[in-house]
C-alpha cells in the first residue's frame, strides 16, 4: 500500500510538533467552541438528511479542533465533544457518563498537556461516524515518550457529538498530575 499523510485535506496537522501556525491555532480553540454548541440535546438519527457522509465530513473538520484543544489544556471546551450519555472503555472505566469520568480525565489531561510536553496524532482515520487514532506525549526537551494511546471514538457529528469512546493509555512517566498541573486545565 502507498503511505499518505492522514492530514491530507483537514485543516491542520497535528502528526508532528511544530507544523501548526499561531494563527491557525487561535482559528481551531474558536472553531472547536463553535462546534461544541451545535451538539443536540437528542442524538440525531442517520437519514438522507444527515447521511454519514455528513457526518463524517463534520468529523474530518471537528478533528484538528480536538488536537488544538488538547495542546492548550482547554478540558472546558473537551468537555463540550462528549454527549452526557458518553460510554467511555478505558482501563480506568468504564465510565457511563460525562460527570463520572471527569475527575480520572481531568488527571489525564494534566499529564498529557503540561508545559513543556507536545502531544502528536501522527494516525487518525475516519469512517462515518468511527474515528480511530493513535497519540504520543513527547518531552519538549528530551523527545521522551510521556504517555501514548489509541483510541476509538464514535461521534454524530457536530449534531450529535462523541457518544461512546474506547481508549488504551499508557502512562510511561507519570500516572497523577501534581496540583500545580491540575491547575492548568481550564474548566
Amino acid at each position: 500500500m502507498s503511505r499518505k499523510s492522514y492530514y491530507e485535506g483537514l485543516a491542520a496537522d497535528y502528526s508532528r510538533p511544530g507544523l501548526v501556525s499561531d494563527e491557525l491555532k487561535a482559528q481551531m480553540i474558536q472553531r472547536s467552541a463553535e462546534i461544541g454548541d451545535l451538539q443536540e440535546a437528542i442524538l440525531p438519527s442517520i437519514d438522507v438528511d444527515y447521511s454519514l457522509e455528513v457526518i463524517e465530513a463534520e468529523n474530518r473538520e471537528f478533528w484538528p479542533t480536538h488536537c488544538e484543544a488538547l495542546r492548550q489544556s482547554r478540558g472546558d471546551l473537551l468537555t463540550k465533544e462528549y454527549r452526557p450519555d458518553l460510554v467511555y472503555h478505558c482501563q480506568d472505566g468504564p465510565f457511563y457518563g460525562i460527570k463520572e469520568q471527569q475527575k480520572r480525565e481531568k488527571h489525564w489531561w494534566a499529564i498529557i498537556a503540561q508545559p513543556g510536553v507536545t502531544m502528536v496524532w501522527p494516525i487518525v482515520q475516519f469512517w462515518g461516524e468511527f474515528t480511530h487514532f493513535e497519540w504520543i506525549c513527547l518531552d519538549d526537551n528530551t523527545g521522551e515518550q510521556i504517555a501514548k494511546g489509541s483510541v476509538c471514538w464514535v461521534r454524530r457529528g457536530h449534531r450529535g457529538g462523541c457518544y461512546y469512546k474506547s481508549e488504551q493509555l499508557t502512562f510511561v512517566r507519570d500516572v497523577f498530575a501534581s496540583e500545580e498541573l491540575l491547575k492548568l486545565i481550564s474548566t
